[in-house]
C-alpha cells in the first residue's frame, strides 16, 4: 500500500482545520441569527441526504462544478490567470443548443459532436487572451473578463434572433430533440451520462498531468517561467496548450450542462460555473485528481445551504461565509506554516 507523503498529509490536516473553523464560525452566526439554529445546521449537514432525488442534486453540481474546476486547475499550473472559461460555459452552452437544432442527427452522435463543438468553441475562446498577451502584453485577467461579455451578448444575439421560442413564457430556444439529450443513467434522479464523461476527463488529465512530457513541462513553466525557458522548453507554446486545454474542458461543461440538464437553452446572463471553477481549483491545490472531492464539497455545501433557505429562517447566503473563509484559509499559504515546520521537524528526527 502507497504511503501519503508528508507534504499531502499536512495540505490534507490544513483543508480540514480550515472546514472546521469555516463550519465553526458558521455555527456560531446561525446561533446568533436563527431561532431554530439546530434545525437549520441539520438541514445544513444532513438536507442533502434526506432522499435520492436531493443527493442527485448535489452529483448533477458535481459534474458542472468539476469541468469548471478541472478547466481553471490546468489553466492556474500554468500560472496563467486566464478566467475565460466563464464565458467558454455560456458559449458551449449556446452553440451546442445552436448545433442540434440546426443539425437533427441520430442519438449519440448529435450529443456527441455537440460536445465536441462546443470544447473547440472553449478552447479558441481561452486561447485569445493567451494570444494577446503574447502579442502585445495584455493582461490575460482583464482581457478574459472582458471577452466573457463578448461572448454572451454575441451568442445572445444568435439565439434571440435565430433561435428564439416566440411561444415561449420566457427568453429561451425552441425545445432541444430528445436525440440530442444526454441519456439519465440513475432512474429518480437527474443525474446523466455527463458524470461518466467527466470520471474519464479528470482521468484523463491526471495521466496526462503526472505521466506525460507536456504535463511535465506545464507544471514547470507554471513554477518557474523564466527557468523553463533556460531548460529549452517552449514556454509560449506550453502556456497557448494550456489554455486551449481549459477551454476544451470548460466547452465540454458548457454543453453537457445544456444537453444533460435542460431541454431548452435559457442562461440569461453568464451562468458563473467559470467563477465555481476557480474555487474548486483553490480548493483542489491545481491538482486535478482532487477536483472531483472539491467540487463534491462545494456542491454538497450549496444543496445543504438550499435546503436550509427553504425549511428555516437562515438564508442561503450563509454558504457565502462558509466558501469565504475557507478558500481564505486554504489560500493562505502560511496559514498552520508553524506546525507545518513541527511536523517536519519531528519526521526528521523519527527518521533520524
Amino acid at each position: 500500500m502507497k504511503k501519503i507523503n508528508f507534504e499531502t498529509k499536512f495540505e490534507i490536516i490544513r483543508f480540514s482545520v480550515a472546514i472546521l473553523i469555516a463550519l465553526a464560525l458558521s455555527f456560531i452566526i446561525i446561533l446568533l441569527v436563527s431561532d431554530m439554529p439546530f434545525l437549520a445546521l441539520q438541514k445544513l449537514f444532513l438536507g442533502p441526504l434526506e432522499n435520492l432525488r436531493r443527493f442527485g442534486n448535489v452529483i448533477e453540481l458535481a459534474i458542472t462544478l468539476s469541468f469548471a474546476g478541472l478547466s481553471i486547475a490546468i489553466i492556474f499550473s500554468a500560472n496563467q490567470f486566464n478566467l475565460a472559461p466563464e464565458g467558454a460555459f455560456y458559449a458551449s452552452g449556446a452553440i451546442s443548443a445552436m448545433f442540434v437544432l440546426t443539425f437533427p442527427l441520430p442519438k449519440i452522435i448529435s450529443p456527441f459532436l455537440a460536445i465536441i463543438i462546443g470544447g473547440l468553441i472553449g478552447a479558441i475562446i481561452c486561447v485569445i487572451p493567451a494570444l494577446l498577451k503574447k502579442k502585445w502584453g495584455a493582461s490575460e485577467l482583464v482581457s478574459s473578463l472582458m471577452l466573457n461579455f463578448i461572448v454572451m451578448y454575441l451568442a445572445k444575439y444568435f439565439i434571440n434572433n435565430k433561435f428564439k421560442d416566440p411561444t415561449c413564457g420566457y427568453n429561451a430556444t425552441y425545445i432541444l430533440p430528445d436525440s440530442s439529450r444526454l441519456i439519465n443513467i440513475i432512474p429518480g434522479t437527474r443525474i446523466h451520462f455527463g458524470l461518466i464523461i467527466v470520471v474519464f476527463t479528470i482521468f484523463v488529465c491526471v495521466v496526462f498531468m503526472q505521466k506525460t512530457k507536456w504535463g511535465f513541462q506545464l507544471l514547470q513553466t507554471g513554477r518557474n517561467v523564466e527557468f523553463a525557458k533556460y531548460v529549452g522548453i517552449n514556454t509560449s507554446a506550453i502556456i497557448i496548450m494550456s489554455q486551449a486545454i481549459g477551454g476544451f474542458i470548460a466547452g465540454m461543461g458548457g454543453s453537457i450542462e445544456t444537453l444533460g440538464m435542460y431541454n431548452r437553452f435559457q442562461w440569461q446572463s453568464l451562468p458563473g460555473y467559470g467563477f465555481d471553477g476557480v474555487i474548486v481549483a483553490i480548493l483542489a491545490k491545481n491538482k486535478p485528481k482532487y477536483v472531483p472531492l472539491a467540487a463534491f464539497f462545494l456542491a454538497y455545501i450549496r444543496i445543504g445551504a438550499d435546503k436550509m433557505a427553504t425549511s428555516t429562517d437562515v438564508t442561503s447566503e450563509m454558504i457565502a461565509i462558509i466558501q469565504g473563509v475557507i478558500i481564505m484559509l486554504v489560500a493562505a499559504t502560511s496559514f498552520l506554516s508553524n506546525t507545518r515546520q513541527k511536523m517536519l521537524i519531528k519526521k526528521v528526527r523519527n527518521n533520524g
